[in-house]
Order: C-alpha cells, then structure tokens, then sequence
C-alpha cells in the first residue's frame, strides 16, 4: 500500500523490448495500472517521477537485426520511436521515456560493475559454453536450436520450448544446432562474472518473506517464496556478445553486460537523465533517499528479476533504497488464446491508435475493467463493444451530456441556483463526499479494476439521480425543483471531471473544458461546490461515441486472416511421393492453355466449365475453383494444364485435361499461371 507518510515516489515500468511495438498484453499488465498510480499520486501532491524506456540490448535485437538484413542500432531506433509515439498518444504520462543504448546509460551500467567488481562482490568462473566454429561466435540460447527433450519439438530454443513452454538450458537440446551457420556447436571454455545471489538467500529471507508477507501481492510473494525456498545460483552478469554495453575490464574484450544486469540500471541512468536535462544535480533523491518509495510495476515474467535480482544488485552496491512494493500482475489473452508476438496475435497499440482515433479512453477503460491483477484475464472484441456502448457511453456520457444539454436549454449554460433539498438529493450529496477515499483507498492497494468500478459507480449515481427526478417532466410544473436538480447533476459532473482523471485523461480533460473549470486536486474531486451558481458552461460535446457491429466485425476478421496465416504456416507440408524415372515425366504433355470462355456447373458449388485454346485444339475442362474465381474473370487468361489426361464426363460435360493449381494449406486453390503471356499450346518443361 501506498505509505501515506510518503511524499515521494519513484514509479518505474518495466523496459519493452525495442524489438517490436508494444500490444495490450503490456498495456494491461503494466503501462495502464503504472500511469493510473502515478496520475493519482500527483492529485493527492506527492512529488513523484516516473520513467520508462526501451530495453534495447540483448539477443532479441541482434536476431531481428539479422532477420533483416540491417544492423542492432537500426532496429531500436525504428522501434524505439514507435514505442515512444504510442505512449504518448494513449497519454501515458511519463516524466522521461529513455532507452539503454544511450551514453548516459552506458556509463552508469558500466560504474555499477566497476563498483561491485572492485569491492570484490562478483565471482569469476570459467565454463564451457556452445561455440560456433565457423561463424567464430559464442552462441547465446537464442541461436542454438535443437529438439526439445520433453516434447521432441525438432525447433526448440536454448532458453525455452515455445511448443510446451518447458524452460530449458541449451545443453538440454537434443541434437542441437547453431542457427547462424547450422553447424553442430563444439563445447568451449569461457570467462564470465556472476553475483552471487546464494549469498543473499539470507536476507531475502528477512528483506521478503517476512518483511513484505502481508503488504506484496500474492502471486508475487508466492513466486517469491518459491525462488527462494528452492536455493538460489550464482548469476553471470556477462556473456559473450557484441551488442549491448562492453564489460569495462581489459581482460574482457568481445563481452557485454547481460541484459537482465544492464537493463534495471536503466532506471537509473533514466533518472540521471531527466535531471541533466532540467539542470537538476539531486538525481541521488529518487533512488537514494529513504524518504522516497520505489514502486516496479511489472509483468509476471519479471518478478524474479524485479524482486530477487536487482535488489540484490542494490543491496551488493550499498547505497540505493529498494523497492517498496512490486504490483505484478498476471496476463492477458486475446479472445480466449495466449498473446504472442511470434504469432502476430496481439493488438498492437500503434494499429489500435490509427484505428480508433480518439478513442484512447475506451481502450484505457477496458484493459482496466479487465486487468490481470490476480489471474490471467482475456480481451474480446465484443466485450470492448459492450463496454464502450453500455458503461461509457450509455451511463457515463449519458449522464454528463443529459446534464449539460438541460442546463444550456433551460438556462442558456448558466448554472442555476440550488434551492431547497430533499431528503434524497442530501443522501445524494453526502454519498459524492465517499468516492474520493473509496476510489484512493483502492488505488492505493493497487486494485485498480476496483477503483475503476467505483468511479462508474459515481456515474451510475448520477444516472439514477437524473432519471428518478426527470427535470424535462418538471419544468413547467415545478422549475425550482429542477434548479436543483441540474445544479447537483453538474456538481456531480464536475466531481467526475477530477475523479476520472487518473483512469480517462483525455475524458477529463474534455468534460473540464465544458464545464468551464480547471481543478486538479483530488480531494476536491468529493466537494460538492466546485460549480457556484451563476458560472457559465460550455457547450456540450459528446464524450463518448457508440462502436458500431461493422467496426468490431472488422477486427475479428482481421484477427481470424492472422489465424488463418498462421495455421498455413505452421501446417505440415505433404510428404514426397514415390520417385518416378524420366521416361514416366515424359509421358505428361503440359501446355499453357488460353481460356476462352468460361460458366459454372449447374447444380454444383465448386465446379467450372471452361472452353480453352490449347493451341492444339479447342476443348472443354471442368474444374473445381468455382469457391476462388469468378466465371468472367478467368476469360482471357493464360493457365498451366495436362493436356493427355484421358476424357471423363463430369456433370454431363466431357472434361477433357486437368487445369493445374496449388493448394494451401486450409485448401484454398489458386490456379498456376506464366508470368507472361505465351502462345497457346507452348510446354511447360
């Protein structure tokens, strides 16, 4: 929980890798839950600094980079910019996204070894590693593949089995092979330097399962527990790689820092950063002071880094506080199967963006009301939908458009004076007084999908409120009764305007302007004076739109085209048949043939009747491609067939040849054509 006492705060997200953009996955279990914390700190006046930045060191990076054809650097600064634009433009409100291939990270990377190294906290072992003969390289798990001993998967890697998710060490592999020359790895002797985290099993003992037992989240504290409880090894802090950040030491020429050691730093070296660039010299207060609190917010697949590994590193180096908590959260599918990047099934938050222009809220909102705070959650298109057109729009933006519109046709976007209450409209008012400290009170347990729905629960409030006392029936008969009304109905809007803030920035912002005011304290959000009579309005806009069935219907097909692809390329390809001798292949005479006319088969919804020029006759073939082509578009042209295949009637046709096609592999034909125009009756060889 959020201390209280504390006035300051540190709040990272975890580093992405600048490999490829970033997908709701990450959106859901880190970025989101991070910017609602931090948007809310800020309301409530802590002092606090919130950085992010891109993970661009590593093996991932060198194997897209040769994927490619370019180099590492080219590939980060293409996804770093990507990265970055799309934070941005979800209003992500980070106080320096930076990357770990600058110069500043570099050094600070750099210092850190140097100090643990030379104040002797950091082992030095010689092991064999996998060495690829011919590329002249020590290979990383991610460029040896092999099968995979639990699932006999012939395409596993040397860190894990993405077909059984069984994580492996490369000499684990069977059979295994260098994926940069193909060749068998040879074992060779290598130097590395680990931090010897079994020295600090002690600690953790004290610093976790006893320190953090009631405040962590469970399945961090649980994963925690187990880490610990089954012994901890001595971690090489260096591989032998030549991107990332060079081991300063002279007898470790061709090493790098590993990237689970370098990457953590780049909080840090972040931090140093932004206060270089604001000519602030005091960068030691956010990570050095024990009056600031450290919070990580992460995916579950960074826990053990996280919460075991860097805080061994800051407790090794001595001088840096350590976190507070570390809010994990589990993760997110995507209509009912697991995100992967491998597989393209993910929503990529750059597509979303130019998809649904203005809609950052809807898609912020959703991935809150559905985050994987306790277990693994899934996104579908249809409940985005609902959730749009059902929450936001029909209680939310029902209510505040409602409001401002009676208020500008009654009295022309004054707001009226509130004049006598009724015992509901005072239970009303003393109830808005609640959302404040319900609403902190559950961010502050980091349960945000909680504190969401008790923002909606404000707006429900509202909802009913005007719906119970229908102002459009009483302006005739009792205008002063709807003075009132409306004048709680725009404290109550003016209330969300502050309240909805962390969770709909860009909502906020929009109701702000109509409501003609700007106020940014949270504790004001439970006021119920922050409109006076007498204030002038603005016009009203809409703050949410309906999202049509074509829309979503769009993107489910797009999803399924992903998963079609997918099941094409993973299909397994036919096996060769029999060898046949050239005499046999001799036999076949195949032409390129000019379809002259073209018509379906009657009562048939695969077959066509074509007339082709074969250039040794005109004849008659029926095919199957009717599901692919239409009749008409096949006139004219130029198609590969067998031209000695025996006549057969089909559908009371004499089909006479077999036109030639390729099948993929969920069936679907296309037919096999030159690439030029040739004369009718031309061999095919």
């Amino acid at each position: 929980m959020a201390n209280p006492l504390k006035k300051r705060y540190t709040v990272t997200t975890a580093l992405p890798y600048a490999n490829g953009p970033v997908h709701i996955g990450h959106l859901a279990g880190v970025y989101v839950p991070a910017d609602i914390f931090v948007r809310y700190l800020r309301a409530t006046g802590r002092e606090v600094f919130f950085l992010g930045g891109s993970d661009e060191h590593g093996v991932p990076i060198t194997i897209k980079a040769r994927k490619e054809h370019t180099t590492p650097q080219a590939i980060v600064d293409r996804y770093h910019a990507i990265i970055k634009k799309s934070f941005e433009e979800l209003g992500i409100s980070f106080d320096i996204y930076s990357r770990t291939s600058n110069p500043t990270h570099h050094a600070t990377a750099a210092e850190f070894f140097t100090k643990l190294y030379n104040e002797g906290k950091l082992i030095e072992k010689t092991t064999k590693q996998y060495y690829d003969e011919e590329a002249k390289q020590f290979l990383a798990d991610r460029y040896i593949i092999g099968t995979c001993p639990h699932c006999n998967n012939e395409k596993a890697y040397g860190d894990q089995c993405e077909a059984c998710g069984t994580s492996l060490n490369a000499t684990d592999l069977i059979n295994p092979r260098s994926t940069l020359s193909g060749n068998v790895p040879v074992m060779k002797e290598t130097k590395h330097w680990y931090l010897p985290l079994n020295e600090y099993e002690g600690w953790l003992k004290e610093w976790i399962l006893k320190g953090h037992k009631d405040d962590w989240k469970t399945n961090v504290y649980g994963q925690c527990k187990s880490w610990i409880e089954q012994g901890l090894q001595p971690r090489a802090v260096t591989r032998d790689l030549d991107w990332g950040v060079k081991v300063p030491l002279k007898e470790a020429e061709g090493k790098v820092l590993y990237v689970w050691f370098d990457a953590p730093i780049g909080y840090i070296s972040a931090t140093k950063e932004w206060c270089e660039a604001n000519h602030d010299s005091n960068w030691e207060k956010w990570w050095k002071d024990e009056e600031t609190e450290l919070v990580h917010f992460i995916g579950k697949d960074n826990i053990v880094f996280h919460c075991i590994i860097f805080p061994c590193m800051l407790k090794a180096e001595g001088s840096y506080i350590l976190p507070e908590n570390v809010p994990a959260n589990e993760f997110l599918n995507l209509e009912g199967d697991k995100i992967s990047t491998s597989r393209n099934w993910a929503i990529w938050l750059h597509e979303y963006l130019e998809e649904f222009k203005g809609k950052q809220d809807v898609l912020r909102y959703m991935l809150t009301s559905i985050a994987p705070e306790t277990k693994d959650s899934d996104f579908t298109w249809a409940d985005f939908q609902a959730k749009n057109n059902n929450e936001l729009l029909a209680i939310f933006g029902n209510f505040v458009n409602r409001t401002v519109v009676l208020t500008q046709k009654y009295y022309g976007g004054i707001v009226p004076e509130m004049g006598k209450l009724t015992d509901y409209e005072k239970e009303v008012l003393e109830k808005i007084k609640e959302f404040p400290a319900l609403i902190g009170g559950s961010i502050e347990k980091y349960r945000f999908r909680e504190a969401q729905a008790e923002l909606m629960n404000l707006a429900r409030l509202g909802n009913k409120y005007l719906t119970d006392t229908e102002p459009w029936k009483k302006q005739k008969e009792d205008p002063e009764a709807v003075k009132t009304i409306l004048h709680v109905s725009l404290q109550i809007c003016a209330c969300l305007s502050v309240l909805c803030e962390p969770f709909l920035p860009f909502t906020a912002a929009k109701l702000q302007r109509m409501l003609n005011i700007n106020i940014h304290d949270w504790n004001e959000g439970g006021r119920t004076d922050l409109l006076k009579a007498g204030d002038k309005i603005n016009a009203p806009e809409y703050l949410f739109e309906k999202i049509e069935d074509e829309v979503i219907a769009a993107q489910l097909k797009k999803l399924e085209d992903i998963k079609k692809a997918n099941q094409m390329a993973n299909a397994a390809v036919e096996p060769a048949k029999e060898d046949i001798s050239y005499d046999d292949f001799q036999t076949m005479d195949l032409r390129v043939c000019t379809v002259l006319a073209a018509e379906k088969v009657a009562k048939t919804k695969k077959l066509l009747k074509l007339k082709v020029d074969t250039g040794v006759d005109v004849r008659e073939v029926v095919s199957g491609i009717a599901e692919y082509y239409e009749p008409e578009s096949l006139v004219g042209k130029q198609v590969l067939m067998l031209i000695n295949l025996k006549a057969k009637e089909i559908k009371g046709t004499l089909s006479h040849g077999m036109v030639l096609m390729a099948e993929n592999a969920n069936g679907e034909l296309s037919l096999l054509q030159p690439q030029k125009e040739v004369k009718p009756g031309s061999s095919v060889r």
